[in-house]
C-alpha cells in the first residue's frame, strides 16, 4: 500500500507554480501520471500551454471562463467563476477518489480559502479522501496551520526583491 505525500508551496514570493510544475516534470520523467488543476490563473495562462504537449503524462485543466484576474471581474462574472472553481475542486476529489493519477497538483487552491470560496475543512477533507495516492501538491499565498498539520513537505517562498 502506498503512503501519500502532501506537499505545499506557499508564500508571497514568485515561483510557487514553477516549483509545482517542476514536481510534475520530475514525476512524469519517472513514468508517473500527473494531473494539474489550476485555480485563479484565468482562462488563458499562456505560459502553461507548453504543458499540453506533454499529454498524456501531464494533464492540465483550467475550469475558468474569464481571461482576467478574479479580483478584477464584475460581480456577475465572479459568481460564474465561483461555480467553475467548485467544479474544478469536485473534479480534483474525483481524480483522487478514482486514483487516475499518481501526482495531483492543485495550483493556487489555497487562494480559494482566502476568498472564502473553499474552507480549510474542504481542503482537509480532500487530503484525507484516500490514504493510498502518491502525491498531492497544493500552492497558494497563505497556509493555514490546520492544513500545515496535514502536510508532509512545506516550502515557503517569500519575495525578497521585485524590481518589476
Amino acid at each position: 500500500m502506498k503512503h501519500r505525500i502532501v506537499q505545499v508551496f506557499y508564500g508571497s514570493g514568485k515561483g510557487k507554480t514553477s516549483a509545482a510544475i517542476g514536481q510534475a516534470i520530475r514525476a512524469a520523467s519517472l513514468g508517473q501520471k500527473v494531473t494539474i488543476i489550476q485555480f485563479l490563473k484565468g482562462k488563458d495562462a499562456e505560459e502553461f500551454c507548453y504543458l499540453e504537449k506533454l499529454e498524456p503524462d501531464i494533464r492540465l485543466f483550467r475550469f475558468e471562463k474569464w481571461e482576467g484576474r478574479y479580483d478584477k471581474l464584475l460581480e456577475s462574472q465572479k459568481k460564474e467563476e465561483i461555480k467553475n472553481f467548485l467544479n474544478a475542486f469536485n473534479f480534483a476529489k474525483k481524480v483522487i477518489d478514482t486514483g487516475e493519477c499518481d501526482v495531483l497538483i492543485l495550483d493556487e487552491v489555497l487562494g480559494l480559502i482566502d476568498l472564502d470560496i473553499l474552507s480549510v475543512e474542504d481542503i482537509i477533507s480532500l487530503i484525507d479522501l484516500r490514504e493510498d495516492y502518491e502525491r498531492l501538491v497544493l500552492t497558494g499565498r497563505m497556509l493555514p496551520k490546520t492544513i500545515a498539520a496535514h502536510a508532509d513537505v512545506i516550502s515557503k517562498i517569500d519575495l525578497e526583491k521585485d524590481n518589476y
